[in-house]
């Protein structure tokens, strides 16, 4: 057996050659003079040779505890060299090879330094209930992903992040917004941004590359506040039934205005959660901006599309599947879609001297809802509640109608109706006060209230 006298003499030769110790240990030495611990073996009858470790003279040997978490391939000391080939033995007669467990490992390494591993870290971290506050809504999480998946992944996953520098992000970005557009551009550097805090928060010492790229570089966006005027409403809807497009995409389109809800509450939404004996659809904390249950309460209109929906799809499990598989949703972009087909049909008949008919998305159809009760002077904590808003102030407000069902319904009928006023062409304010004599009704005759 090799001694530690033995091995600070060993000298270089013009050759590797081999000094054993015990048990298929040995010590190679190269022309340079270095010294590795060496350990062959046979696994499913194929010859490997693990490097165990390098000798340098003068290294303490480790503690028990030590060893415990020390891997294949560092500097160590003969009682090291041992005690790690003793680990690889038992490997081995387990029919594992050290060689490439210890290949195996150093990938792993390398990839959790990578953006592309600090990335995954920080998905994880975000999806985890466990992070409270920090945790992502899932439309956000999945919006991040994509983008990262798309833009991201291609150029930087493997790059460690020390090896991201700003000319580099700044000519991504750039490419992304000439290819894709400045939104998906500016999700981009946004995600980029929050990843390496993260990997900072995490105690990783390096200074962000993003921070010096500001996102008005990249492109700056004007808040809207896109909503349609009662004039609008028809004609929007008298267009789109000219669209070439699925009718049953064109009631979705009623629908979501019909209701009031988001874009993917209504994507996502399921049969299951529609009491039809209670005309309410309850869409649950999960797939809620807040994070609580909603009540919507629906109108006759509201629920005959819903009716229609079913017997269009009745082996569905959403409200308006995908069009090749029942057991999907519709995709994100497709009520958009339908909405900017309606569009192109108003600008292609308007003469070339008229403004065009402005653009709009699904999240001006809430909008709409919320702009034209609150205009009608209806109560604003109702409006509020039939929207999932709640504010802090209006918690004591005098119309306190919010937590009542009863004036929900008549308001959700009230908006109906008066939708349907202006898709003839005619005024609501009957059905205005109307509902709102109903309203004030409701809210002495709801069950469980004690007069």
């Amino acid at each position: 057996m090799l001694t530690d006298t033995q091995l600070k003499t060993l000298k270089p030769s013009a050759k590797v050659y081999k000094v054993t110790d015990s048990q298929g240990l040995y010590v190679a030495v190269s022309p340079a003079g270095g010294k590795s611990f060496r350990f062959d073996y046979r696994v499913d009858g194929k010859r490997e040779t693990l490097t165990i470790g390098r000798y340098e003279d003068g290294i303490p040997s480790r503690t028990q505890d030590e060893l415990v978490g020390l891997d294949f391939g560092r500097v160590i000391s003969l009682a090291d060299a041992r005690a790690l080939h003793d680990r690889a033995r038992r490997m081995v007669q387990s029919g594992m090879s050290p060689s490439k467990a210890k290949a195996e490992k150093r990938i792993q390494k390398d990839q959790a330094d990578t953006f592309g591993g600090w990335v995954e870290r920080y998905f994880e971290f975000k999806s985890d209930p466990k992070s409270g506050d920090e945790m992502l809504a899932d439309s956000t999480l999945e919006l991040r992903k994509s983008i990262y998946r798309r833009i991201l992944a291609p150029e930087l996953a493997s790059l460690r992040l020390q090896e991201i520098r700003p000319l580099k992000l700044a000519e991504l970005f750039r490419r992304a917004k000439d290819e894709r557009g400045p939104g998906p551009a500016v999700h981009a550097r946004e995600l980029v941004l929050l990843v390496f805090r993260y990997a900072i928060g995490q105690g990783v010492d390096l200074v962000s590359p993003v921070e010096s790229i500001q996102r008005k570089s990249i492109a700056t966006f004007k808040a809207r506040e896109r909503n349609l005027t009662r004039y609008e409403i028809k004609e929007f809807f008298e267009a789109l039934q000219e669209t070439a497009t699925s009718p049953t995409l064109r009631l979705a389109v009623k629908f979501v205005l019909l209701t009031g809800v988001r874009k993917s509450e209504f994507i996502y939404a399921t049969w299951k959660e529609v009491n039809w004996e209670r005309s309410v659809w309850t869409i649950p904390a999960l797939r809620m901006k807040a994070g609580r249950e909603h009540k919507v309460f629906l109108s006759e209109q509201a629920l005959d599309i819903l009716t229609t929906l079913k017997a269009c799809f009745p082996a569905a499990i959403y409200f308006h599947p995908g069009r090749y598989e029942f057991d999907e949703s519709i995709s994100n972009a497709t009520l958009n879609r339908t909405i900017d087909a309606a569009v192109k049909v108003i600008n292609d008949k308007r003469n070339p001297e008229d403004d065009d008919f402005e653009a709009f998305s699904v999240h001006d159809l809430r909008r709409t809802f919320s702009t034209r009760l609150n205009e009608a002077l209806f109560p604003e904590a109702l409006v509020e509640a039939c929207l999932a808003h709640v504010k802090k102030d209006q918690v004591a407000a005098a119309y306190n109608h919010a937590k009542l069902p009863g004036p929900r319904k008549a308001l959700m009928q009230g908006w109906a109706d008066m939708i349907d006023a202006w898709c003839k062409g005619e005024s609501a304010r009957e059905i205005v006060a109307l509902t709102k004599c109903r309203i004030d009704n409701a809210a002495h005759d709801d069950d469980g209230i004690d007069l």
